[in-house]
């Protein structure tokens, strides 16, 4: 191999050489070039070295250091700095009041009136208390131009025994109240036609008055821990002076548990009235009512951002056992509120219904003045549509708006009853000096507004308006209802010893109808008559004499005006009354 290198290597240098010198015999004349040679360039390569891993390290921080021991030498020094001592900031401490278990207020006003009111509360055990309450309001009336006796008298017992444990608390009631008054509202011109003799019969007998009476028992238990969240049970017997009668129980069971943040609540009602007057307003026959409503109302509440919502529904099945029908009716109850600027402005809307059970002591409570002859049936709110802000214009004020439309099949409105000018003797609230009820579907829209400041621990005021529009089926009027209600309300603290308060409403007008057989032409007579707006202030004042007792003197119909709540019955006009409190323990 390394001969074949050789060969081929001499080879190519005589091949070389050959075309070199054919080269110089094809142009021998190649001129002449001036070649200046500066500086040879002579290349060098510089000893390469490698650097050392450990380089040699000749600082002075490196050398050993030695140990140095330090010696403090202390004397004393004398001082004659003396500090002050400090003393704390004075707070201003609210005096704690002492809280007494019992109370008893009384007071007496012209037109006889007399007011008082106990409240006892004991424990008998570590966990077991009983409590009662009594309670009167009477008056000798003596209203003017009213020629039969307006006097009333309502007086009330109530009794409870009650027990607290860790996971549950109940409490069962009982209690008795006692109502008088009379058919004092005669029209103006009633008994103009008469001798002496016949309106002093009248008088005597319209005398004799109305008395209500009610006896009721009752319970109740809640749970802290448990799915069952509480049960009510409540009987109320009911009664009057003309032998009408009724019976309600009511029992109410609520379930509710939480699914994390959320929670989902069931309210369980069984509600049952029934009753029996002994006749009717022409005295023909009797009237027996009885109703038996059993409800459902699921609903579920959560949480999401700002938004609150409260989604469910109710369904209420009615049994009717005088006509023996039933009817199953179904509402929406539907809530939600949003925080559109945190507490300071708060959206709210909802959508709800219901079936309102009504009863003869619930009219009487409203209206003490019905005969004893009317009709009883549940109104079916069919729907209540409302929207509304509220929040807080400052620290001190707060406000609420509210506008709603409400439709209401078989609502009750209060309607003065008719009465015959002919027939001389008969019942005593027939003549004219009677209510009873008639029943209407009612749409309303209704706009709500109301404001409350806390100026101070001191000082409070609120004010608030109801502006209300109706529509009637039937009825040429939604009677007895206002359209316009205003109120407002002031309380000061004035020392630690007086506080003064006082409150104004207005009531706009209201319509009623008159019904009557005139005794001139023995034809009937019907006639609207509208009830003028009234206004009414009151206010007190009270001195704190210690801890148990307190003075105060309260005014009353302070404009003195002899304003008519319902057709023909005007009110007392300016009262006084002077009483005190006094709180104690056993």
């Amino acid at each position: 191999m390394k001969i074949k290198i050789q060969y081929a290597t001499a080879f190519l240098l005589l091949a070389s050489s050959f075309q070199i010198v054919s080269a110089q015999k094809k142009d021998e004349n190649i001129g002449t070039e001036v070649v200046n040679v500066v500086k040879p360039y002579t290349p060098t390569i510089s000893d390469a070295f490698k650097v050392k891993e450990i380089p040699s390290l000749e600082d002075d921080d490196n050398t050993k250091k030695e140990n140095i021991k330090y010696t403090i030498f202390s004397f004393p020094v004398a001082s004659i700095f003396i500090p002050s001592k400090g003393k704390a900031a004075k707070v201003d401490e609210s005096v704690t009041e002492k809280l007494y278990k019992n109370y008893f207020t009384g007071g007496i006003a012209n037109y006889a009136t007399l007011f008082s009111e106990l409240y006892l509360t004991e424990n008998i055990g570590e966990d077991d208390y009983v409590a009662g309450k009594v309670k009167h309001l009477s008056s000798q009336g003596g209203i003017e131009n009213i020629p039969v006796k307006d006097s009333f008298l309502k007086s009330s017992v109530d009794l409870t025994y009650g027990i607290k444990k860790s996971n549950f608390a109940w409490n069962t009631d009982l209690g008795y109240e006692i109502q008088r008054y009379h058919w004092y509202g005669l029209p103006a011109d009633y008994g103009s036609f008469f001798t002496n003799e016949q309106q002093t019969s009248i008088y005597n007998l319209i005398d004799k008055g109305q008395t209500y009476q009610n006896f009721y028992v009752g319970g109740n238990i809640k749970f802290n821990e448990s799915i069952v969240n509480d049960i009510s049970l409540k009987y109320n017997r009911f009664w009057d002076g003309y032998s009408s009668s009724e019976n309600r129980f009511i029992a109410k069971p609520s379930f509710q548990f939480d699914i994390r943040e959320n929670t989902i609540k069931t309210d369980l009602i069984v509600d049952y009235v029934g009753g029996t007057f002994a006749q009717d307003f022409s005295g023909a026959a009797p009237i027996n009512y009885g109703f038996a409503n059993f409800g459902i109302h699921p609903s579920y509440s959560m949480k999401k951002d700002d938004w609150s919502f409260d989604i469910g529904a109710s369904a209420v099945y009615s049994l009717d056992n005088q006509s023996n029908s039933n009817q199953l009716f179904i509402y929406p109850q539907i809530k939600a509120s949003l925080n559109v600027v945190g507490d300071l402005m708060i959206f709210y809307t909802g959508a709800e219904g219901g079936l309102d059970q009504n009863s003869y002591r619930d009219f009487t409570n409203e209206n003490p003045f019905l005969s004893p002859s009317i009709g009883v049936s549940p109104t079916d709110r069919q729907y209540d549509f409302y929207a509304g802000l509220k929040g807080k214009l400052s620290n001190y004020v707060s406000y609420n708006i509210k506008g709603s439309a409400t439709n209401e099949k078989n609502k009750g409105l209060f309607l003065s009853n008719p009465y015959d000018e002919t027939i001389l003797v008969k019942e005593e609230y027939k003549y004219g000096n009677s209510m009873g009820i008639v029943f209407e579907n009612v749409k309303t829209l209704r706009f709500f507004g109301e404001l409350k400041a806390d100026f101070s621990k001191n000082v409070s005021f609120g004010i608030n308006g109801t502006f209300s529009s109706y529509t009637t089926a039937i009825q040429a009027e939604a009677w007895n209802l206002p359209a316009i209600q205003l109120g407002s309300n002031l309380n000061v603290t004035i020392s630690p010893k007086w506080y003064a308060g006082a409150d104004v409403f207005y009531v706009g007008q209201r319509k009623d109808l008159v019904q009557k057989t005139n005794i001139m032409t023995f034809a009937p007579e019907n006639n609207i008559q509208t009830l003028s707006n009234y206004f009414d202030a009151n206010a007190h004042v009270g001195y704190k004499y210690n801890s148990q007792f307190t003075a105060f003197l309260r005014l009353n119909n302070i404009a003195n005006q002899g304003y008519q709540r319902w057709l023909n019955y005007p009110v007392q006009s300016f009262q006084v009354m002077i009483g005190g409190n006094y709180k104690f323990d056993f």
